[in-house]
Formats: structure tokens, sequence, C-alpha cells
């Protein structure tokens, strides 16, 4: 066990100390007791080490907001250890941190496993959406509807002190912490970036995965240059809980046999074997054919001259940020020859030049933009900007008191309409869906 300053992590060892070190990485509202049946066989080959998230099963409630920060965390706690080099396996979130640590961070890392991970883990809308819930609901939504994202119906029939478990472990996690992991998710997306992982992959997902599933596997496998597929029957998300013999043997092979020697120190090239082991898995059974395709590749964008950049590019990352992408890949879809430049304009100036300035946090600018829409009756912007000053990190509560002001300087009238469309707006975005 572990002292937790604000910039490492909650951690623990198992294993013999002269051992390789094997890091098991968690997902979001887990803890590091999601692997309990996996270390007692891989902590026979490894000195496996385990964390916990920020807020997460009593860890120090330092909220982490990007992947980054979760990696950074991760290597200042093994750098106070004198560990410099491991194989890695992560789950979900964890799993995220490991693709992090192989593109940043190749020195580091001797293996990988990927299990119930994504390139982009759905969309940015999805997390944002959960942090608002979480933000006016608590953690009770979460961790009530926890059993049915992470385990077969059958498996949490059948196993109700494990479901228990379950929705305890997300009852009992900080909810700021929740929050910020939420947002790291929203913001993760290295789907034009796999090919630079250079390290033996295994992916592991579970059949029955309704989160991050096949598909999302063979993104992964497609993109990463020495990946192997693993699917493992009758598991959903949380595969390392419902189906913990299949994992730990998935993972003993893998890191047995795929383990990448380190870098030599004076040249800086990594000395391969002339045949690289690879694990030999059983083959994935067949899925039924994606009706779709399973990733969208974001478009390059085209340097527009020299000197100062074009705002365009922060604009369109802003208003995606604080708006949604439905909201702007609607505005966009139905935007023509007409209307076209008009959004391109508001993308560049409205987003690129002024909600991307330092000089006022996003908060105090949705305080700012919801007093302005009240002030000029601009009721269809005012239900818009509401979704964004929730997921910008306003309550219902502040929102209220925003509008209260608003009724002393801009008029009753005004006030009025806009408690209607806010109120109306904030029901079906702090609702949570059952």
């Amino acid at each position: 066990m572990s002292e937790t300053p604000s910039n490492t992590l909650q951690y623990r060892f198992d294993g013999p100390e002269e051992a390789p070190v094997l890091i098991l990485g968690p997902s979001l509202g887990t803890t590091w007791h999601m692997w309990d049946r996996q270390v007692p066989e891989l902590a026979k080959q490894w000195r496996v080490f385990r964390f916990d998230l920020p807020g997460h099963g009593g860890a120090p409630a330092y909220p982490a907001g990007s992947v980054a920060d979760l990696t950074t965390r991760l290597l200042v706690t093994l750098e106070g250890l004198g560990v410099q080099r491991f194989g890695y396996a992560g789950c979900a979130l964890g799993g995220a941190v490991g693709i992090e640590l192989a593109l940043r961070h190749p020195e580091r890392l001797a293996s990988l496993a990927l299990i119930a991970a994504s390139p982009r883990f759905g969309t940015a809308d999805e997390f944002r959406q959960r942090g608002v819930i979480v933000r006016t609901n608590g953690l009770d939504p979460m961790a009530r509807t926890a059993p049915e994202r992470w385990f077969t119906g059958g498996f949490a029939a059948a196993q109700p002190a494990i479901t228990e478990w379950a929705v305890q472990m997300v009852r009992t996690t900080d909810p700021g912490c929740y929050i910020a992991a939420c947002e790291a998710l929203a913001s993760f997306d290295v789907r034009t970036e796999l090919g630079r992982v250079g390290v033996p992959t295994l992916v592991l997902v579970g059949s029955d995965d309704q989160v991050t599933g096949p598909a999302e596997a063979r993104t992964l496998v497609a993109g990463i240059p020495d990946a192997r597929l693993a699917v493992v029957p009758g598991a959903s998300h949380l595969v390392p809980v419902e189906q913990p013999a299949a994992v730990t043997d998935l993972l003993v092979r893998h890191f047995s046999t795929a383990w990448q020697p380190a870098f030599e120190t004076s040249t800086g090239q990594t000395a391969l074997p002339a045949a690289a082991l690879k694990p030999v898995l059983s083959p994935a059974p067949p899925q039924p054919p994606q009706t779709g395709p399973v990733a969208e590749i974001a478009p390059v964008a085209v340097p527009q001259g020299q000197g100062r950049p074009d705002p365009y590019d922060a604009g369109i990352k802003v208003r995606r940020e604080v708006l949604g992408d439905a909201h702007v890949d609607r505005a966009l879809a139905q935007a023509d020859e007409f209307s076209g430049d008009f959004q391109e304009f508001v993308t560049r100036y409205a987003w690129g030049e002024i909600w991307d300035r330092p000089g006022l946090d996003r908060r105090t600018r949705s305080c700012v933009t919801l007093t302005a829409l009240v002030a000029g009756g601009h009721l269809d912007e005012l239900a818009f900007h509401t979704r964004a000053a929730l997921r910008n990190g306003l309550t219902p509560g502040e929102i209220k008191e925003v509008l209260l002001q608003a009724a002393v300087y801009c008029g009753v009238p005004a006030a009025n309409s806009a408690f209607k469309v806010a109120q109306q707006v904030i029901r079906e975005e702090t609702t949570p869906q059952e």
C-alpha cells in the first residue's frame, strides 16, 4: 500500500520483488480489486503492480481530467519506486492509459494487453452527459446501472454478491473524480495514431460487451501493427471479473511469449530476436458483418498560409467540446452554399477567437452567454447554451441564479420565458436514463 501525494497514484504490489513488473490498470468506477482473480497466477512470474484511479477505492480525490494526466501520474509513481520498464494490461480507461504509454513512452513498455478498450470510447457527448447526470444526481444512477453495463444478464443473476460489489464500488467513488474521468474518456481519440504503437499487443474483448465490444477491438487490431485478437465467449465489459480463468490464461500466455527487449542504451535501438514469438490464441468466433464503418478518421486540416495560426481548427474543437458533437454535426450538415460561410465565420471567430481565449474559464463564459441570450430574447440559442452550461460544469442551481440575476437587469418577462426553456432542458439533461 502507499501514501499518495496529488501527482501520484494509490498502488499495491504482489509477487516476488526480483520478478519483472506487470501493471494492471482498472476501468472507470472500479478499484484494483477487479483484478483479484488474476493476481495469484500472474504473481508466480511477475511483480504485479495494481493502482487505483483518483477518488476510487479510497484513493485521495485529486481529479485527473485527461488520459495523459493519468499516465503522467502513473509514471511519476513508478519513478519513485525505481520501476523503469514493465508490461501493462489495462481495462477500458486503464486500456486508454496503456495506449498512451505505447504512443508517448514506448521505451518504458515491454508488452501490452488492451481489454475492453477502444481508440475512441463512444462519443464525447455520451461521457459529458454522464458528468452532467452525476453532478446533478450523484453517483447512484451510475451505480444502479453498472451491472447491466459490465456483466451479462445471466452472470448478474447468478452472482448477486458480485453484482452488489459492483454497485457499491461505483457508489463509493468520489463524484468529482468520476466526472473528471468521464472528461478524460470524452477527449480521448487516438484513431489516427494506432500505427505508431510498436509493442506486441493483445486485444482482448468479451463477446457480449455492449460498451466497447468486438467491433472496437477489431479497430485496434487493424490499426496496431503487432496486435492479436482474443474474443472471450460469454463475457461482457468487465471480462476479467466475469471470465477470470480465461483472461488469466490469455494474459499469462501473452506476457510469457511477447516481451519486447529493452532499448540498447548506446544506440537507442531495440535489439529484436530473429523470430519474435507471438502468443498462440484461439481464433475469434465468427461475428456478423458490420453494417457500417467501425471508426471514422478525422480529416486532416490544411494549413492556410504562414504566420498566425488559423483559429478555425481551435474553434471547431472548442465548439464541439462546449455544444456537443451531435449539435455541431447537425449545424454543419444543414449548411449549404448560402449558409456555409456563416457557419465557418461562427466557428472561426466566436469559438476560435473568443471562446478559446484564456481570460475567462468556460463556466464564466457560460454565465455571460446565458445572460446575454436572456437579454436578447434568443430562446432557441438559450436552449442549447443551457446544455452547454451543464457540460461546462454549472449546476442547475447555478443556472437558476444566473436567470434570477438576469430577471433583475433584463426584465421579468424575458426571465420568465428563459426559465421555461432552461427548466425543460435541465429536466432532459439531468434525468438518468433507465
